[in-house]
């Protein structure tokens, strides 16, 4: 079915549309019907009820997530003091903004 969209007029085309809109509706419910109850009998397969699954994905969204941040290696200490460390990254501690200052070079503060 091939239809003339450039002779129409725009009252054609608002209908057209309209109609459109009604029949994807009832499609994406006819859709959505098929597939609850494909959903149904593959939880039923495997010994459970749909609201059983729902219920345990529910959980699992509510749960807290694990972060994977890891923290960086360190590229640059303190020459005064050896504990104090810093990855490069981000923004420069005091002590290494002061070593700067007094003359010192940032491959002298290199790990």
């Amino acid at each position: 079915m091939k239809i003339d969209l450039k002779s129409m007029t725009r009252k054609q085309l608002e209908r057209l549309r309209v109609d459109v809109d009604i029949a994807l509706a009832k499609l994406i419910e006819r859709e959505r019907k098929a597939a609850l109850i494909a959903a149904e009998k593959a939880a039923n397969a495997h010994g459970f009820t749909l609201a059983e699954i729902a219920a345990s994905a529910k959980l699992k969204k509510n749960a807290p997530k694990a972060t994977s941040k890891t923290k960086a290696v360190a590229k640059y200490a303190n020459p005064e003091n050896k504990s104090q460390k810093w990855s490069g990254k981000g923004r420069q501690p005091e002590w290494f903004k002061k070593a700067l200052a007094s003359g010192k070079k940032e491959d002298q503060l290199l790990i």
